[in-house]
């Protein structure tokens, strides 16, 4: 079973249990949702209204800890611990796997000191175990740990539920790409008959340059040939020249001696 269809179906699992259970009686339900290591999405227990019924109650607390694991990391709640329930192990492992997706949403190269200060982690080595075995064994990200530029180069990372306001900002970005997008494509499609219009002149230059090429031609047929009749009618006159053999025919003409 891949890591989706996994998600689907224990979503699906803690939706239905919280849509059954009152408010007062949620609380254990967010610990157990919150603890599990399968789990990574929450926004779908968030909207269960019973859920959001926990606000202003003694147990709102436990709605905070819910939201806390759908959009907040583990520096998160060292800030807030003192307004929030001390978490399981279980969860604190849970919370800083998400830590290392909120990171990994901002960055593709995550540098070993910023994540060791981020997790509360004091070592490399105890740093790359908890990627190996709890990050890419999980499936929740995958990569290169890289030891000697000392930073995790992040090639995949699964994504977080979207925080308040964050739809808006992906819808705008979203409509932003496609109007630079049209205005891309309406730059190509000028471009193409920019060229298109270009192709043509340069195939009517060509033909004018052939038509040219071939009126020369004629013209210069034409005046050979012209030339070569011209050499024909003078050889051909009478008296034009003397044939040689006429000219032997001829009886010569006796010279008088002078008195």
């Amino acid at each position: 079973m891949d890591i989706e269809q996994k998600q689907a179906e224990l979503i699906d699992h803690f939706v239905n249990q919280a849509s059954t259970l009152k408010a007062s009686a949620l609380w254990p339900l967010i610990i157990e949702a919150t603890s599990h290591p399968s789990l990574f999405a929450f926004s779908e227990i968030l909207s269960v209204p019973t859920v959001a019924e926990l606000q202003g109650t003694e147990n709102s607390l436990y709605l905070d800890v819910l939201r806390l694991f759908a959009h907040g990391t583990w520096t998160d709640y060292k800030n807030n611990a003192g307004h929030l329930p001390q978490l399981v192990p279980d969860q604190v492992l849970k919370l800083k796997q998400l830590t290392v997706l909120t990171l990994a949403e901002m960055n593709k190269v995550l540098p070993y000191d910023q994540l060791m200060q981020e997790l509360d982690v004091t070592n490399v080595r105890e740093l790359e175990d908890f990627l190996i075995n709890e990050c890419m064994y999980a499936g929740i990200v995958r990569g290169k740990l890289d030891q000697l530029r000392r930073c995790f180069e992040v090639q995949f990372a699964a994504g977080r539920d979207l925080r308040p306001g964050q739809l808006g900002n992906m819808l705008q970005t979203l409509s932003n790409w496609l109007a630079t997008s049209d205005n891309l494509l309406v730059s190509i499609q000028e471009k193409i008959k920019w060229a298109d219009s270009m192709s043509e002149l340069d195939k009517k230059h060509r033909k004018d340059v052939d038509d040219r090429v071939e009126e020369v031609k004629k013209s210069l047929s034409l005046k050979a040939d012209i030339d070569f009749r011209g050499h024909e009618e003078i050889y051909s006159e009478p008296g034009g020249v003397m044939d040689y053999e006429e000219d032997r025919s001829r009886p010569k003409r006796r010279r008088h001696p002078m008195s």
